[in-house]
């Protein structure tokens, strides 16, 4: 036992990684980026370890960061005990440091990413590789498949599944095999980091998306199929679902300010929806709170009349045919899942809308407008923030 700490104690203080015996050069890479995942990590790992494993072998990199809720003491337990495993440092305490300090300790020749919080057929991995040397993509994944706990969670694991919900995006789409923009976690060969780059340390979410983008406008491939399964943990509240995907619309902008485009319209279509309601609630009520100041019968008044009724017809309008697609949409996912979730479906699909589009909103005016850094509601973690 004190052997042991004290090779922990040496290998913390020098930067490399905690475990036993080592594997000489496995085929595969596995990389895990987690924190404070105490209640998860140990079945997670297990489920890993039970993967069917490719012929030339695997090893698993966990970069931890600096996780404060005993996820370190399992994580150390577990290495100990299996050779296959190793734990990291992740002091950036974010996801794309975690990823790329975790590639660069990588010495297999395909590298796949895997989530704390998603539950794997056990032929992932094998199907991973397999998929990787049948196309020739740069990057290949599985479809993004939700499912959850709870009644709330049901009814946002069923949305997840929608076009309506997520822009008609094919990595939702569970049967689609093709080319796509982007994919559900990743599986690469190693070369693909030296002629695309890692992970962008400055994203605290989109780090994949964006990634993704260089690889297609690097003239690379991104490939998905269904033969790759997986299962993702949505979301169980209607507060974390804002709050995950008000992040996602933050971080959305500064990808596109990278790369001066969007990798799809879609990305665009919620904060332009909410720039709309908000630009006509502010015109009807400056039309209001002005025309009782107005001479009746002048041109000013004919014209703020038509601008309030234009302002009110128009706002009118958006709401019903957003409320008439709400109604469709929730209809629809309730029929493919459950009728009992259909009474909370609108409120979740509309929280997919307007979280996306207010934290676009929210990084053009902190990174566009005003320059200036991140706020922390949109640095902290969804799944641990109070």
């Amino acid at each position: 036992m004190l052997a042991s700490a004290e090779k922990r104690s040496s290998a913390s203080r020098s930067g490399e990684s905690t475990g036993a015996a080592r594997l000489s050069t496995p085929l595969v890479s596995v990389i895990l980026v987690c924190r404070c995942e105490a209640e998860h990590i140990q079945s997670v790992l297990e489920s890993i370890l039970r993967q069917e494993e490719p012929s030339g072998g695997m090893e698993i990199i966990v970069a931890d960061g600096l996780s404060e809720d005993g996820t370190r003491r399992i994580l150390e337990g577990v290495a100990d005990s299996e050779p296959r495993v190793r734990v990291i440092d992740n002091p950036a305490r974010i996801t794309s440091p975690g990823l790329n300090a975790a590639i660069r300790a990588a010495r297999g020749q395909i590298i796949i990413r895997m989530d704390a919080h998603t539950h794997y057929a056990p032929d992932y991995i094998r199907q991973c590789v397999a998929v990787l040397e049948s196309t020739g993509a740069d990057n290949v994944g599985g479809p993004w498949v939700a499912q959850s706990t709870g009644f709330l969670g049901e009814a946002i694991a069923a949305a997840f599944q929608s076009r309506f919900a997520v822009g008609g995006a094919r990595g939702h789409q569970p049967r689609y095999e093709g080319l796509v923009d982007t994919v559900y976690l990743g599986c690469w060969r190693k070369q693909a980091f030296e002629k695309f780059g890692n992970f962008d340390e400055n994203l605290v979410r989109n780090q994949d998306d964006e990634h993704n983008l260089r690889i297609a406008r690097g003239g690379g491939r991104i490939w998905q199929s269904p033969k790759i399964r997986c299962w993702y943990h949505s979301r169980t509240s209607i507060k974390g679902l804002f709050h995950q995907y008000m992040q996602y619309g933050y971080w959305k902008v500064q990808v596109i300010r990278r790369h001066k485009v969007p990798a799809s319209v879609r990305h665009l279509v919620p904060g332009a929806f909410l720039l709309s309601l908000l630009l006509l609630v502010l015109a009807l009520d400056l039309c209001l709170i002005t025309l009782p100041f107005v001479p009746p019968g002048s041109p000013t008044f004919l014209g703020l009349t038509l601008a309030r009724k234009f302002s009110a017809g128009c706002l009118a309008s958006i709401l019903v045919a957003y409320g008439l697609a709400l109604m469709l949409a929730s209809a629809h996912a309730a029929r493919r899942t459950r009728w009992a979730l259909l009474p909370v479906l609108p409120l979740v699909f509309s929280c997919y809308h307007l979280g996306y589009g207010w934290g676009f909103l929210r990084g053009i005016l902190d990174f566009a407008v005003f320059r200036r850094g991140a706020s922390a509601v949109f640095t902290q973690l969804t799944r641990i923030s109070p």
